[in-house]
């Protein structure tokens, strides 16, 4: 495999850039400057917005991985990601393994962070290029920060910008590597769920961000705009994706990608609430569904009031299934290429509770959980990454913690199983990292 790396100078992308070259591949990264990359990693220097530059990067390639950096304009996000899709199409790329940086809600929302990369996703899939999206939670990594260490080794304390009682299923960046290798290299067959969901709904907007008027026959001919997909923001939310602010400026969840800061998945996001969710049972037969033939006619496409509405949505059980197949987002192209959505996580689910308690049993001495204040966590964002990123990042955890609870939840066994992979325990990455260093 001749494997291209977007994102290798983050620390998301060179997880996975590194791993790869240790297990013998070639690697070649992309990069604005030519610098910043793991060893081994050949440079391709170009930047994400100049076609011919992607192009040129994709030459030979047979499959990628991809990372986008911590960029939420939505035209900004759809020039760089129709780049990549084009330039993947043009060089016969086998599989493309494209991290969300996230887990994705299972309907739109108003947060930028989620809507550009779940509209990167369906372009991607649109292309007809083989694509694997995988969806991370909370990194464990972002725990590595000053900001997080210091007070874990000086005061026992704990503190992270997320309710105590938010279920995590926390994943190191080893872990991520692990995965993504795997999906660049599972056979199509072990990535196809059991069952095929329809998550139309989750690459489609909801009624008030994209009315049935805007949706022109001519539509259905394209992917449709970053602008009609997503909202815009007057302080568009960052990529809940971090890689810890260390010293290098990137916080636990957020990872950066070519010269441009990045703040790995600090991705708090919220699942719906699971109210009035339809049983599996109450859902669409698969003989109601409609078919890709019906979905696709120009004159026919359903309008967003007829798209699956929130309390039709997979129920939390379904939805924290490892892998489901994803649709395109314009009925025109169904089938034109293979999409696949696997939900990665860690080998241990803990609340913030929980986890203090895993850092008090490893660590040997008491160790308590505190809910920092997000205000408070912004203005030290702010420092890093700037105003309008921090905003944006940020606003995700307001989100998360107004209306989702079981975003970051996952049966680990089962993804283990998906990708055949092994996952780190909690309490072995916990007493393997250097927490007295990390403090200073």
């Amino acid at each position: 495999m001749n494997i291209l790396v977007i994102g290798a100078t983050g620390a998301q992308g060179g997880a996975v850039a590194r791993r790869l070259v240790d297990s013998g591949h070639a690697v070649r990264g992309l990069t604005r400057s030519g610098a910043g990359l793991p060893p081994g990693v050949t440079p391709v220097t170009g930047d994400l917005a100049d076609a011919s530059a992607v192009r040129a990067a994709f030459d030979g390639v047979t499959h990628a991985s991809v990372v986008l950096p911590m960029v939420f304009e939505p035209s900004v996000v759809e020039t760089y990601i129709r780049n990549i899709a084009e330039a993947a199409v043009a060089a016969g790329v086998r599989r493309l393994v494209y991290n969300t940086a996230n887990r994705m809600p299972s309907v739109p929302t108003s947060v930028a962070a989620f809507e550009t990369r779940r509209f990167a996703t369906s372009v991607l899939v649109e292309s007809g290029v083989e694509t694997v999206a995988v969806r991370p939670p909370l990194y464990l990594d972002n725990l590595c920060a000053p900001w997080v260490a210091g007070p874990l080794v000086h005061e026992g304390v704990l503190r992270y910008p997320l309710p105590a009682d938010v279920p995590v299923s926390w994943l190191s960046h080893a872990d991520l590597a692990t995965a993504t290798i795997a999906a660049l290299t599972a056979p199509t067959a072990d990535l196809a769920p059991a069952e095929d969901l329809d998550p139309t709904a989750d690459l489609n907007p909801t009624p008030d961000l994209t009315p049935t008027a805007d949706l022109a026959p001519a539509a259905a001919l394209a992917p449709p705009s970053a602008a009609a997909v997503i909202p815009t923001l007057a302080s568009p939310a960052a990529d809940l994706t971090a890689a810890a602010l260390p010293r290098s400026a990137t916080t636990a969840d957020f990872t950066s990608a070519p010269s441009i800061a990045s703040v790995a998945p600090v991705d708090p996001v919220a699942l719906i609430p699971p109210v009035e969710q339809v049983s599996p049972v109450e859902q669409v037969s698969p003989v109601e569904q409609v078919s890709p033939v019906e979905q696709v006619s120009p004159v026919e496409q359903v309008s967003p009031v007829e798209q699956v509405s929130p309390v039709e949505q997979v129920s939390p059980v379904e939805r924290v299934s490892p892998v489901e197949r994803v649709s395109p987002a314009s009925p025109a192209r169904v089938g034109a290429g293979a999409g696949f959505a696997v939900d990665l996580g860690g080998a241990d689910v803990v609340t913030g509770t929980e986890l203090a308690a895993a850092f008090s049993a490893v660590l040997g001495r008491p160790v308590r959980y505190v809910a920092q204040d997000l205000d408070e966590f912004e203005a030290g964002l702010t420092h890093a990454l700037g105003a309008t990123t921090a905003a944006g990042v940020v606003s995700t955890y307001r989100w998360v913690a107004e209306h989702g609870h079981d975003l970051y939840d996952l049966d680990p066994a089962a993804l283990e199983k998906t990708l055949a992979i092994s996952l780190t325990p909690l309490s072995t990455w916990i007493a393997a990292q250097p927490w007295t260093e990390l403090a200073r």
